[in-house]
């Protein structure tokens, strides 16, 4: 997800995507709250409403220009947005440096370097944050207003102060000093993961995920008042849904993958055997790099590198970083990881020129991201035509593993379906289930039902209850994902299922353009479906909000019916399932 203010899981399009579009509101943060109740509203102090730029139809026009100046003395609005952009570019410049800094700390950074890291990172958000909440920025934004009045709703302009006036009423809400603490915690609680996990010791990490607890209450705070305590971080990842919107979207998921989980998993297992052997570091990113290169992503402008938890990180438009993660007993680890975000990157690239420098230029929402990642890692990646072209080629790379292994054991074994204790080891079948439990636990989390010292035994508790399977320590259980503990807590796990079910619509829409897109899969070619993405998703950064852009692009809604359809008529062919065996009434697992 982004990595400035905290380190993203999601788009990780590195923390600069938190500071820098979102205004530097470190999303990762909360006040305490005397009220332990989830479902009563804030009683916080109310904010002023500011009213938002009016959806307009026709061309600037010179009463327009006048009606700026007149409102800005004798200032332009041609001057008035070089100085916008002037300002802009600044905050940006100052996010992408402490990009930078998170992305070395997550590669390269001895330890000893943490505590000098984690004040600098801090100091570079926080000052970052007092240029995104500066008066001036502000008056800009008003005084151009009447400008934006006379343009089309899609054009750059009005796009721009339309998106830098929201970022701008979230940013002053969040104090500069919230700020730089939410990064100085994020930083030593990552270094402290980095550790911890591996040694099993939830005992370490608990002060510090009860400090982000606290911080994540606190951040909420700062928006109230709202529905739920996560609706303000929920906002900031995917702009239009809230804590609400999520839930009934879960129970609508959960009702359908239920039964599809459970009649997969009536079935033999697929043998995923040939996936875990001796597979040599070298040659397995050899193979990642030259299958990232042959979907699009553009090493002249990126490059790779590993990490404990892969990721996505973005410098500038001719510097977009990707991160992966090699097991040389599992072959599957480097490969899809670098195809994942190699997704995420090819939307970075992807953005329009003309966007850079300003909060325009992103992806629109974590969810949105997501789905680009999960698009090419799973729609395209772990399809049949994929494997067609790419699996001679993995066989003459490792010959001693795979010369014997059929194609189809292959693709049976990448697309295993299985109850697994690691979320980004599970398959497309019960991943959401994932998602769903942790989100759960963020929420009792935050609103009270749940202290940080028993969130181990509601972990074991609840994944029992959803896949019938528990860890065995706390490594392979609340430890293992890298979210809780380098940044926030509430309001971003919920991107990873949107994603999943975005990935299958927008997919779905390419296909339905361009029918010839499955056949030029097989044959190793990607530019028909990398164009259309670029043409109809990336350039667009964050110009339209995320139901806009889903609404535009595929002609409805976001909706689970073609994902539901995806996974049925997939994994109903892959495990030869009997006609409506997936359809039958949801039960618990």
């Amino acid at each position: 997800m982004t990595k400035i203010a905290r380190r993203n899981t999601k788009t990780k399009t590195a923390n600069a995507r938190a500071a820098a579009t979102k205004a530097s509101t470190p999303r990762a943060a909360i006040k305490p709250r005397e009220a332990k109740t989830a479902k009563s509203k804030s009683t916080g102090p109310k904010r002023p409403k500011v009213k938002g730029i009016g959806r307009a139809v026709k061309a600037a026009n010179k009463s327009v220009v006048r009606a700026v100046e007149r409102s800005h003395g004798r200032q332009s609005a041609e001057a008035m947005l070089t100085e916008l952009k002037r300002r802009l570019m600044e905050i940006s410049d100052l996010s992408f440096a402490g990009a930078v800094l998170n992305w070395d700390q997550a590669t390269y950074m001895p330890a000893a370097g943490a505590a000098a890291r984690g004040r600098q990172a801090a100091m570079l958000s926080k000052l970052a944050h007092e240029k995104s909440v500066d008066s001036a920025l502000g008056r800009l934004v008003d005084a151009l207003a009447p400008y934006t009045e006379g343009l089309p709703h899609d054009s750059d302009d009005a796009s721009l102060i339309r998106v830098v006036r929201r970022d701008f009423e979230r940013a002053i809400r969040v104090p500069s000093d919230y700020v730089e603490r939410v990064s100085a915690h994020s930083s030593a609680s990552y270094m402290a993961w980095t550790t911890a996990r591996p040694a099993n010791d939830f005992a370490t990490m608990r002060p510090y995920l009860e400090k982000t607890v606290e911080l994540s209450r606190e951040y909420a705070g700062y928006f109230s008042p709202y529905q739920r305590i996560t609706d303000p971080m929920i906002d900031d990842y995917d702009a239009g849904m809230t804590t609400e919107s999520v839930l009934a979207l879960f129970a609508a998921l959960r009702h359908e993958l239920v039964p599809i989980v459970r009649a997969v998993c009536d079935q033999p297992p697929a043998d995923d055997s040939c996936l875990r052997g001796m597979f040599a570091e070298i040659p397995q990113l050899d193979f990642s790099v030259a299958v990232a290169r042959r979907l699009g992503y553009d090493f002249e402008r990126g490059r790779i590198d590993k990490t404990h938890h892969p990721f996505c990180t973005k410098f500038s438009t001719g510097d977009v970083r990707i991160t992966t993660r090699i097991d040389e007993a599992d072959i599957g680890q480097a490969l899809f990881s670098t195809i994942h975000e190699a997704g995420h990157a090819m939307y970075e690239q992807g953005i329009d020129a003309a966007l850079v420098g300003t909060p325009l230029g992103w992806g629109t929402s974590a969810g949105v991201h997501e789905s680009q990642s999960r698009l090419w890692e799973n729609m395209v990646a772990r399809g049949r035509a994929f494997w067609e072209h790419f699996y001679p080629a993995l066989q003459a790379a490792f010959p001693e593993q795979f010369s014997k292994v059929t194609l189809e054991t292959f693709y049976r074994a990448v697309n295993k379906v299985r109850r697994s204790l690691i979320r980004t080891d599970a398959d497309e079948v019960t991943y959401n289930l994932h998602i769903m439990m942790r989100f759960d636990l963020e929420l009792d989390l935050l609103e009270g039902r749940l202290a940080v010292k028993d969130l181990p035994q509601a972990w074991r508790a609840r994944i029992e209850a959803d896949l019938g399977i528990a860890p065995h320590d706390d490594r392979d259980g609340c430890l293992q994902d890298v979210h809780w503990f380098s940044g926030g807590i509430g309001g971003s796990f919920q991107s990873y299922t949107i994603g999943n079910i975005l990935s299958t619509q927008f997919y779905g829409a390419a296909i339905a353009a361009h029918p010839e897109i499955p056949d030029e899969i097989a044959r190793g070619e990607f530019g028909t479906l990398h164009k259309w993405l670029a043409m109809h998703i990336y350039r667009h950064g964050r110009k339209f909000q995320p139901n806009e852009l889903i609404t535009h692009t595929t002609g409805e809604p976001m909706t689970i019916a073609p994902y539901v359809t995806y996974l049925c008529h997939k994994y109903g062919e892959l495990y030869r399932l009997p006609a409506g065996s997936a359809g039958v009434p949801p039960a618990p697992l």
